[in-house]
């Protein structure tokens, strides 16, 4: 299964990549974020290959979110996408955006596939089993997240949402080096131990997280809401996630008072 997640994944960057590479228009959703024809081809790329690979696992995708909870809280297991996540990293064509591809069980990411077009690199995370993070000549490496964070403190942030809450806990841990990435990377930089805690205190949507999280807790990280609760998937109508953490050693997220 993950080697046919990566797979598909590679498709759709490619899909992604054709249009990336050329002129695109630029639409506006309802609620004001960006859309490009990439969006949707990657979509129409992924579903058609999901459904054909699992025909019984129903899929919830950013770009067919309309599917009601009366009848998504019937899922048990299903298949949780965002075709291209960093929708505004890809306007902006600094690479850093990412096709999220995630099988959720039981309201839990078990397997997750984050692949960026732009490099071809592709990190994979099977909970209970491993993460990987593979090159574009195919070479997998296993991953781990740091399990006892550095001094200063690595912290990343997004390169598109700054929020005052933020910077209030930034201001209160004191000297700490921040890096700024778009879209799930952020996720995935923990995963590979290559910073130490990642604070998102703005909005989020199911879609944007879940298939990194599988790689984070594959890792051995975790992704926790403020209270300290692993995110969980499809528990209600809203697709919005809460305020959450992403760290491995929990002295990381002291400031947080967790």
């Amino acid at each position: 299964m993950r080697e046919a997640l990566i797979e598909i994944a590679q498709a759709a960057g490619q899909a992604i990549l054709a249009i990336y590479e050329r002129d695109f228009v630029v639409e506006q959703k309802a609620d004001q974020s960006p859309l490009t024809e990439a969006d949707l081809a990657s979509h129409q790329q992924i579903v058609a290959a999901l459904t054909e690979l699992t025909p019984e696992v129903p899929i919830l995708s950013e770009e067919s979110a309309e599917i009601p909870y009366a009848q998504r809280s019937t899922w048990s297991r299903y298949w949780l996408i965002d075709p291209l996540d960093g929708t505004k990293e890809f306007i902006r064509r600094n690479g850093e955006f990412t096709v999220n591809i995630a099988l959720i069980e039981q309201g839990r990411p078990v397997l997750g596939v984050v692949l960026v077009p732009v490099s071809g690199v592709c990190y994979i995370g099977e909970v209970g089993v491993g993460a990987w993070k593979q090159q574009p000549n195919g070479e997998q490496v296993r991953i781990q997240a740091s399990q006892c964070c550095q001094q200063p403190l690595r912290v990343v942030a997004s390169r598109s949402h700054v929020s005052a809450g933020l910077q209030q806990v930034l201001d209160r841990i004191g000297e700490h080096q921040l890096v700024s990435m778009g879209s799930s990377l952020k996720l995935c930089l923990v995963a590979e131990g290559a910073a130490d805690v990642y604070p998102r205190l703005g909005p989020t949507c199911e879609w944007d997280t879940a298939a990194a999280q599988a790689v984070v807790e594959a890792a051995g990280g975790q992704v926790t809401d403020l209270t300290g609760q692993p995110l969980r998937y499809n528990q209600q109508d809203s697709l919005l996630n809460p305020h959450f953490l992403v760290f491995a050693d929990r002295a990381a997220v002291a400031a947080w008072e967790l």
